[in-house]
């Protein structure tokens, strides 16, 4: 992953955390509000009825005016100018708070006028076996009025956190997901940084084969020029194994440094008009003389004409000499190749299918990734690092060429590679992929 990207997922990220705890808090403060909101009128309403119903017991009337007055947060002064029973009281208050859903721990105290005192009541509690808060008790007198009582709600702030129980579960759900970002986002790092020492030992390690694989193929040169080694057959087909080896482990080395600069994103195509008649002609008849030397044959039909692409020569012979390499190497006993090439649409279909051992369903969506082989325990027949198929993918995607695999295991496998035709304009491509699109509409409206 480049670190372009993982800048943005990083800030994107961040901007989006920061959103959702910023609606969070809004909800939360918000829910908050209109629970405190919607108790302090409950409470209002209750001590009310409460002094409507102390008064009628007396038969008397309620001030005009100051009946319920909110001295705190929890605390609250009922104003009746009539003679209390602290008993009716009790019974009056647990009534009014129970008819509203109100299960609120409370205590109550009584102006009394002869003591000039606040004389205290009672602790009512709805939770069996709560203990009382420190401050319980203290229940101020009020220096307006002549006969009142006052209420306290030591609980009130656990009761509305109660009643809050989804907005905490939601902030605690947020809080996890932030966690598991900060999380994600520090083994995406390390991840990227292993990966990285990774990158640059491999693209060390291949530059400094380049001296000694050069070094080798000089060495190699010089013995199969020299005339004792011509002469002597069996040092003669030493020296030719030392060579294909060392060219091998040179075209190896080469694939790697080319995947490097391609995930490095300075990887340049050198496009070019090139007629494909020519190059295919050329790859086929160099397959066709290593399938014959297995006792096998490459079958091939080219009806493309004069047709023409724009892509680099270097890496489109690449990339068909290793589809049809893999298609020697994973054959059952000799080797039957076949290469098709035909232009339809605008656009070069060419295909390549052999009669090797197939590939596992398993795996097909696989064979494109870099370093993966088809695992087969601790035997390898064919030798390679998994770079083949990525190389030749990677390649496809950076000309924006489609290739398709299919494969059955035990029968074979062909795999499709279309190019578009270097003359073909973009609105006739355009064109004719709608033109397709339509026809195919068609087919699917009459078969049904």
């Amino acid at each position: 992953m480049k670190n372009s990207t993982i800048l943005r997922v990083m800030i994107l990220g961040a901007i989006a955390i920061i959103g959702i705890i910023g609606v969070q808090a809004y909800w939360v403060v918000s829910t908050w509000n209109i629970n405190e909101e919607e108790f302090d009128k409950k409470i209002n309403l209750a001590l009310y009825e409460v002094a409507c119903s102390l008064v009628a017991l007396n038969n008397g009337e309620l001030p005009a005016r100051n009946i319920v007055n909110r001295r705190t947060s929890n605390y609250y002064v009922v104003n009746i100018e009539s003679e209390i029973d602290a008993n009716s009281l009790e019974y009056f208050l647990q009534k009014e708070f129970e008819r509203l859903a109100l299960y609120v721990d409370f205590e109550y105290a009584v102006y009394d006028c002869t003591t000039n005192e606040m004389v205290y009541g009672n602790y009512c509690s709805y939770s069996p076996g709560a203990q009382k808060d420190l401050e319980l008790g203290n229940l101020p007198k009020d220096d307006k009025f002549t006969y009142y009582f006052s209420v306290k709600f030591p609980t009130r702030s656990s009761f509305l956190f109660g009643q809050m129980q989804l907005s905490i579960f939601f902030s605690f759900i947020l809080l996890v997901v932030i966690l598991f970002f900060a999380y994600s986002m520090f083994v995406i790092l390390r991840q990227k940084r292993l990966s990285e020492l990774q990158k640059d030992f491999i693209n060390n390690m291949t530059h400094e084969f380049k001296t000694p694989i050069s070094t080798i193929k000089i060495a190699a040169d010089v013995f199969l020029n020299h005339s004792a080694i011509r002469d002597d057959e069996r040092l003669s087909r030493y020296a030719k194994i030392v060579k294909e080896q060392n060219q091998r482990l040179n075209n190896q080395v080469e694939k790697v440094l080319q995947l490097a600069k391609i995930e490095r994103g300075n990887f340049e195509l050198k496009r070019e008009r090139i007629p494909l008649q020519e190059v295919l002609q050329s790859i086929i008849n160099s397959t066709a003389v290593n399938a014959e030397k297995q006792g096998g044959v490459l079958k091939s039909r080219i009806d493309i004409g004069e047709a023409c692409i724009k892509a680099d020569r270097l890496h489109l012979t690449n990339i068909l000499h290793n589809l049809l390499d893999n298609a020697l190497k994973y054959c059952k006993d000799v080797p039957r190749l076949t290469l098709r090439a035909r232009a339809r649409d605008g656009e070069i279909r060419i295909t390549i299918a052999d009669e090797g051992i197939g590939i596992p369903k398993d795996h097909l969506n696989k064979v494109f990734n870099k370093f993966y082989r088809i695992p087969t325990g601790n035997v390898h027949k064919v030798k390679g690092f998994g770079l083949g198929l990525y190389y030749v993918k990677s390649i496809c995607d950076a000309h924006g060429w489609r290739i398709r695999l299919e494969s059955q295991e035990g029968k074979g496998t062909c795999i499709y590679l279309d190019i578009p035709e270097a003359q073909q304009s973009s609105w006739l491509h355009w064109r004719r992929f709608w033109q397709r699109a339509h026809l195919r509409l068609r087919q699917f409206t009459a078969r049904a």
